[in-house]
């Protein structure tokens, strides 16, 4: 029985485990190979707060001040375009942008700090 448990746990490998030893006697795991700069649970949280920001997008909103703050942030992988352009897209002046970017981004802070509190 000893010799089937250690030949059923042989082949598993763990990341602490050095697979070599460099020139200055420095140990390297399969942990340094396989890990990168970036934080996983600080990628997760950014994707969870996008999705929460696209889902008070598609709630919070007027189609109209989707639309502008779509435009002008670059949301949905479009590039971001000035005040001009949207303007000149949406049929409205630089100012009316100006007054809806403004009032679409309070309302999208205002969804982000309820949900703040009820947590």
């Amino acid at each position: 029985m000893h010799f089937r448990s250690q030949k059923k746990s042989a082949q598993d490998v763990s990341l602490s485990d050095d697979i070599d030893t460099g020139r200055d006697s420095s140990a390297l795991s399969l942990m340094d190979v396989l890990c990168d700069d970036t934080d996983l649970l600080e990628d997760l949280s950014c994707q969870e707060q996008y999705a929460q920001m696209y889902r008070y997008l598609r709630e919070c909103l007027s189609p109209r001040e989707r639309r502008v703050l779509q435009l002008r942030y670059g949301l949905g992988g479009t590039p971001p375009l000035p005040q001009r352009e949207v303007a000149t897209l949406c049929g409205i002046s630089r100012s009316y942008v100006s007054r809806i970017e403004k009032r679409g981004l309070e309302k999208l802070r205002e969804a982000f700090l309820r949900e703040d509190r009820a947590d």
